[in-house]
């Protein structure tokens, strides 16, 4: 196993090194995947959230100045059978963390499995929620579930999102025994974030023994308390998705579209250095527009720009590697 100093100089890599450390990564993703790229697609389901994490525009904070919205589990089915016409089995619900999502997106599950015929997979990404919570979702049908950690540093996690890292721990371990994919994941870039500690992100990640992982720059947004903070670094970002793809060539690993707003053409190069996920939104205009997890100039993925995209680079759209017909062997590594 590589050590946090060896992985600290990867993450600094630039230049020739960085070209050499990319070439290693997407030889790494290439031998377990080939050239496939899992497409999922992405419905957010609410903009209010009782987390008051101090990067992001939907922090409790602000709910009075939200423009609000929660969908129904209709609307999260009839988003579902969009995605299935263009050919995607990965369902993807995002929300900011309320209790109300749990029915809402649990009572929409088992006629979205229906819709597909059972090849579908189901992806959550709804916080920290109770063990009989996850255990409802998980009895609906729900077969994946993303709890990024932000920053493996207790301190640095306390000051940003004014809770503990122990409380998303514990739910990511509970996860798993319930048999849930995991995915996990850090920001790179926050105020007072060292590159030591985005290794420790990455190492954090390795012992949790988790199915995905991600990695995100920093995007200072309005109406936050870091609104006049630096920006997380694209080169950076694109180092530790090659420095994780390296460590578990096995993980799922997308390139998010946080990238893309932080430098012209970083999504793209997502790519280059081992990504393998790319996620396309399908929430209406309606609601995305305000969905403010990056601000609300962020950049929303539409199935033409994923496409091309990934033409650009080589890459295969594929279906789910968990579940159906795209099913693998175990990836963990």
């Amino acid at each position: 196993m590589i050590g946090k100093a060896e992985i600290v100089k990867m993450l600094e890599s630039a230049g020739e090194e960085q070209a050499a450390l990319f070439e290693e990564a997407r030889a790494a993703r290439d031998k377990v995947f080939g050239r496939r790229v899992v497409v999922r697609g992405v419905s957010e389901v609410a903009n209010i959230c009782r987390v008051n994490c101090k990067f992001c525009p939907m922090r409790r904070d602000n709910t009075r100045k939200i423009d609000r919205f929660t969908a129904s589990d209709d609307d999260l089915v009839e988003v579902a059978g969009v995605m299935k016409q263009n050919g995607i089995n990965v369902v993807f619900f995002q929300g900011g963390e309320i209790p109300q999502t749990t029915k809402i997106v649990g009572r929409a599950i088992p006629r979205i499995k229906e819709i597909f015929g059972g090849d579908v997979e189901i992806l959550l990404n709804l916080g920290i929620k109770s063990r009989a919570e996850f255990e409802y979702l998980k009895e609906q049908g729900a077969d994946s579930y993303i709890m990024k950690f932000e920053t493996s540093d207790p301190a640095l996690n306390l000051e940003m999102r004014e809770e503990r890292l122990d409380e998303r721990l514990d739910s990511i371990r509970v996860l798993k025994e319930l048999g849930f994919r995991v995915g996990v994941g850090g920001i790179v870039g926050l105020p007072g974030q060292t590159v030591g500690s985005v290794a420790d992100d990455i190492l954090l990640a390795l012992e949790l023994d988790v199915d995905m992982c991600s990695f995100s720059p920093f995007i200072p947004a309005l109406d936050t308390p870091l609104t006049g903070a630096d920006p997380g670094s694209a080169d950076m970002t694109l180092n530790a998705i090659a420095v994780s793809r390296i460590l578990n060539p096995g993980w799922l690993i997308p390139s998010v579209s946080a990238l893309a707003k932080t430098s012209s053409g970083s999504q793209k190069i997502g790519y280059l250095a081992g990504a393998n996920v790319v996620t396309i939104n399908f929430t209406p205009s309606v609601e995305s527009d305000r969905y403010l997890i990056y601000g609300r100039d962020r950049f929303i993925v539409r199935e033409n720009y994923a496409f091309s995209m990934l033409e650009e680079v080589g890459m295969t759209p594929s279906k789910s590697v968990f579940v159906g017909s795209g099913a693998m062997a175990d990836l963990r590594s």
